[in-house]
Order: C-alpha cells, then structure tokens, then sequence
C-alpha cells in the first residue's frame, strides 16, 4: 500500500466552482495526491435583476442546496461522494483509509454528516475550512467516526464568528475521536496560508495508512 498516493475529493463553497477549487486545494496538499474537484449539483446566477431576473452575461456559481430541502440536499450530497469516491478509488485503486473529504464553507457541514452516516465506507480523514458543525451532531443518530479531522476557522469569518468557532473542537468530539483545530487570522476566505499545516497533516496521513 505505501506507493498507493491518497485521493483528495475537493468540494467547493457556495457561488464557486469546482475549477477554482482544484486551484486552490492543489496548491494547498501540494504534488503527489490525486485531487478530484466535485461540482456541486446546483446552479445560480451570481448576479440578479428585479424579481430575480438574471443579469446578462452574469457569471454561474454552484451550491449544495439550501434549508427548505435539507434532507433532500444531505441525500443528494452523500449520494454524489460515495458514486464518485467508489469510482476513483477502484480506478487508482486507493483504499477508503487514503481517501480525504477537503471542503470549504458549505460542503463541511455536509461532509460531517457523511462520515457519521457512512463510517466504513466514507474516508481516511476530513479536512475542513471556515465552515460549521452540524446541529444535530451530538444526536446518536451519527456513528463514531475515528478518521482524523482538520478543522481551519478563521477569526473573522463573517458566517462563523470566532465565538462560535472555538466550540466546534469540543462538538466534534461528540463523535469524532481525533480532531485538530487551528483558528486563523482572516476573513470567510480560502485559508492560503494554511498550506503547511494542511500539508503536515496529509503527511500524517500518509504515513498512518502505510505511506
């Protein structure tokens, strides 16, 4: 197993695009994993006349669905990585304990909810950037879930306020076992700067399963 690389799925926040993301989490893991960027199932206009009219030429942005079809959307979601995970794993022939969950913003909620839901079979570890913990996750609905997880916040997030980003270590131990987090300086943002903390991470990673 040790010259098997890992497999990043990368999911994309809310109004991006999967392109931008491969940009970004290349740069983030660095050579060496194979890094699949998913495109999120639906899409919006960026921009937006009266009524909601779209504007032309308005640029497309891409989401994971929105609260009023909650259960709808976490179902599409944990449909859509296990089809794509299952794939490119058979493909590059890389084991579930080399597989990561790398999402920003949006997608991290929804990736949690995946690995408590489909705890043999979802991934070797979760990184997650300037996004929440579930509500409902101290439920026992959800299954313990012993892959690694890298949270990343940051302290002036406009949609997860510093206040109540220092709690999500703690809820996530609720029903993950390892869990490192790291609160950096900046805005709802990619977290650029994470990189070497990200990349220290993966190596751990790497080594654990046999890298």
């Amino acid at each position: 197993m040790g010259d098997r690389p890992l497999l990043v799925l990368a999911m994309h926040g809310y109004g991006s695009n999967p392109e931008v993301m491969l940009r970004l989490s290349a740069a983030a893991v660095g050579e060496g994993p194979i890094i699949a960027s998913l495109r999120a199932p639906n899409q919006h206009y960026l921009s937006s006349g009266p009524l909601g009219t779209p504007v032309l030429g308005s640029e497309i942005g891409y989401n994971w669905g929105t609260t009023r079809h909650a259960a709808q959307n976490i179902e599409l979601h944990h449909r859509i990585v296990r089809t794509v995970s299952a794939e490119l794993r058979a493909r590059f022939r890389v084991p579930v304990e080399r597989t990561v969950l790398m999402g920003f913003s949006q997608p991290v909620g929804l990736n949690y909810r995946f690995m408590g839901t489909h705890p043999g079979e979802s991934a070797g570890a979760v990184i997650a950037m300037c996004g929440g913990v579930p509500k409902d996750w101290e439920e026992d609905k959800y299954a313990r879930v012993e892959a690694p997880i890298l949270h990343i916040s940051r302290s002036e997030d406009e949609f997860f306020p510093e206040a109540v980003a220092r709690g999500f270590p703690d809820r996530l131990r609720a029903h993950a076992s390892n869990v490192e987090f790291h609160m950096l300086p900046g805005k709802h943002r990619f977290p650029s700067k994470a990189d070497g903390i990200i990349r220290e991470f993966m190596g751990k990673i790497a080594g654990t399963n046999g890298g």
